[in-house]
């Protein structure tokens, strides 16, 4: 057996493991976090740490910044998965933290996936976390604003993580060569064409990148010409290739939901069925078509917003894989519904009104008048009550003067024929040429 041979069969750690940066300054990528008087970098100065949640795309640096923070300040890290760790291994740590806290050591505890917590977790950290005991560090690909309580998200600073760029892959695959204990040994080599083939084919993931690095190694059996055969056998399968962060993985759900707006409900279920078949998270899907059936179904089919919203939280209820039939139940019917997307332009042509003049005065009958000085100051005067009037309406002004009623036009598309019909009947005039 040759040396090389003899280390894989050592069970060394992977080679995203073995790489991985021991400080700040062997950090590539995410300088917007690391730079010069930048956060993290700041933080690793001061010691003087708070609660942090690391949101970003997989293999960009979550749990090596984490760690680096940690161990710059000098404190005492304790690491969780959100998948395989309970309520009992939170109390542990706590307890620890407790004993720290008295001796003046800052305790941090690093939850990889945090937005895998459930809310009765998250809710025994919220008071270690509010009372020092710990500091919190996060690590998520999910946007904490949908996956985190609001207690927690309110005591803890996000920092966004970007996919690495080709340069920094680049830079992390040549450490790598330098430095690992298995290819600094020059018994494997990779040609120009082919490192640049195996960055694009990372997404700008690092970890991916490298793991299909060591997988390619181990198939070589101890040395040998990394080849593009190699390299695809060691991706495996077009599953892998799927990957969250990369130019296909958005082509993909551009597609879906081009195939959604288009009313194709067959093309729309194929497309999702390549994503959840590629590894997809349902959440991120639902959450699309939540958005979906208010830019582009709007009130033609007014019913198409809560039947996403409910499919939604079925999703998170469920799970995989039965939470594909809820997708195929939503995606099929918001393609076959009648679209619109009148109100959507019609909150941007209003909020660049609303930008052009900030602060409009609020006319005086439509004011609140809550005590007798607003009275005498004529607020609420001469307001109209709708309710008392046939067919409860009653022809007013509504807007600041000098703004034109022209945001909202629905069009003549399912439900949003008869609100159009309604229009016209009670503003005649704004809506003459409809």
């Amino acid at each position: 057996m040759n040396p090389l041979e003899s280390l894989f069969s050592s069970n060394l750690p992977p080679l995203a493991e073995r790489v991985r940066p021991k400080s700040l300054d062997d950090f590539t990528g995410q300088e917007h976090l690391t730079g010069k008087q930048k956060i993290i970098s700041m933080l690793c100065g001061s010691k003087q740490l708070f609660s942090l949640i690391f949101w970003g795309p997989p293999g960009t640096g979550k749990t090596t910044l984490a760690r680096l923070v940690s161990r710059h300040a000098e404190a005492e890290l304790h690491e969780l998965s959100a998948v395989s760790s309970g309520v009992k291994d939170l109390r542990n740590i706590i307890k620890k933290g407790k004993a720290n806290q008295s001796i003046n050591i800052q305790t941090i505890l690093f939850i990889d996936e945090i937005h895998r917590f459930s809310k009765s977790q998250q809710d025994a950290l919220l008071h270690a976390v509010e009372d020092g005991t710990l500091i919190m560090f996060g690590a998520t690909t999910e946007n904490p604003s949908f996956e985190i309580i609001n207690p927690l998200l309110s005591r803890s600073k996000v920092l966004v993580l970007k996919p690495l760029e080709n340069k920094s892959l680049e830079t992390i695959l040549n450490r790598a060569f330098d430095a690992d204990v298995v290819l600094s040994k020059g018994k494997f080599s990779l040609s120009k064409s082919n490192r640049k083939s195996l960055v694009q084919s990372s997404g700008g993931d690092a970890r991916k990148m490298l793991n299909t690095l060591d997988i390619s190694c181990k198939l070589l059996n101890g040395e040998g010409d990394i080849t593009d055969s190699v390299l695809s056998e060691a991706l495996q399968s077009q599953a892998q290739l799927y990957d969250k962060t990369g130019d296909y993985h958005y082509d993909t759900i551009s597609a879906f939901i081009k195939s959604v707006r288009g009313s194709d409900p067959d093309a729309a279920v194929y497309w999702l069925a390549v994503m959840l078949e590629s590894g997809e998270q349902p959440e991120f899907i639902a959450r699309r078509l939540v958005i979906l059936a208010s830019e582009d179904v709007g009130n033609a089919e007014p019913q198409g917003l809560p039947l996403a919203v409910s499919g939604f939280q079925a999703v998170h209820l469920i799970g995989m894989p039965e939470a594909s039939i809820i997708l195929a139940q939503i995606t099929t019917f918001l393609a076959g519904a009648k679209k619109s997307n009148a109100s959507y332009k019609s909150f941007f042509k209003a909020q660049k009104k609303a930008k052009e003049n900030p602060a409009p005065n609020v006319p005086t009958h439509l004011r609140n008048a809550p005590t007798d000085l607003m009275r005498t100051l004529n607020h609420g005067k001469d307001y109209k009550y709708p309710h008392n009037f046939e067919d409860h309406f009653i022809e007013e002004n509504y807007l600041p003067r000098g703004i034109k009623p022209e945001f909202y036009r629905p069009t003549g598309q399912g439900y949003e024929s008869y609100i159009l019909k309604r229009m016209k009947r009670h503003w005649p005039k704004r809506y003459k040429d409809e």
